[in-house]
């Protein structure tokens, strides 16, 4: 067997293993997530000024296993940050490596910032304008599944998006993406996060432009981060 094919072999049993550590991680998560499922769906509903109903015995078990869902994805976000460095650390020089692993711990805290600006001021807003356009010609029912799917859909993106610039970070740090590249997807970046922003909000113009501007804001910042980044790694100069 030649020297290529056992290379490409190692890799792919390498990468199969850090799978199995992120399904892993994910699992375990999951179920200590489930074991306090109850406390974090009592204060999600706790300042709620209607009930909601359940259609069946099995509707509020797949709103735990969704909430025990996005508990463990929050948790396991970082640990598969650091399995993907460990698989690329090879390849990276000693002060790369060092640089790319301090970006980790960020990975968490932007995904909470994420959610809790979905949460504390998309979803109201959204919400509001929901019950508003219903006006008074309809009876308001909410069922606990509809009112779960509508809040995660609306705040578990906004998680994976914040994390926006770490991940230009990294991968400016490890040399698949540089600032020009970003500029030039510009036009079409700001497509796609004007896009966004009018699908996940009520179509009127100030929920829009409250959503677009802060994605507006994380791409120019994804930007200037790895400019920062690639102008160190030219000069091949430690970044932190």
């Amino acid at each position: 067997m030649k020297d290529e094919e056992i290379d490409i072999i190692i890799h792919f049993e390498e990468m199969r293993k850090r799978l199995i550590y992120v399904l892993s991680s994910f699992l375990i998560f999951f179920f200590f997530s489930f074991v306090f499922v109850e406390d974090v769906y009592a204060w999600l509903v706790k300042d709620l000024e209607f009930k909601l109903a359940i259609l069946g015995p099995g509707d509020i078990l797949w709103i735990y296993f969704k909430i025990s869902a996005v508990i463990s994805v929050a948790f396991t976000t970082p640990l598969t940050a650091y399995h993907v460095w460990k698989f690329v650390s090879p390849a990276l020089q000693n002060h790369e490596r060092k640089a790319t692993f301090m970006l980790i711990p960020a990975l968490f805290l932007l995904f909470i910032v994420g959610i809790s600006f979905g949460y504390f001021l998309v979803f109201p807003i959204v919400l509001s304008f929901m019950q508003e356009l219903a006006g008074g010609g309809f009876q308001e029912f909410y069922t606990t599944e509809k009112y779960f799917s509508f809040l995660i859909s609306l705040t578990v993106p906004f998680g994976f998006l914040f994390e926006l610039p770490v991940v230009v970070l990294f991968l400016t740090a490890i040399g698949i993406l540089n600032p020009q590249m970003l500029k030039k997807s510009r036009k079409i970046a700001y497509f796609i996060l004007t896009l966004t922003s009018v699908l996940i909000t009520p179509p009127d113009f100030i929920s829009d432009i409250l959503v677009l501007v802060p994605l507006i804001l994380i791409y120019e910042l994804s930007i200037n981060l790895s400019s920062f980044i690639y102008r160190n790694r030219i000069q091949n100069t430690e970044v932190f």
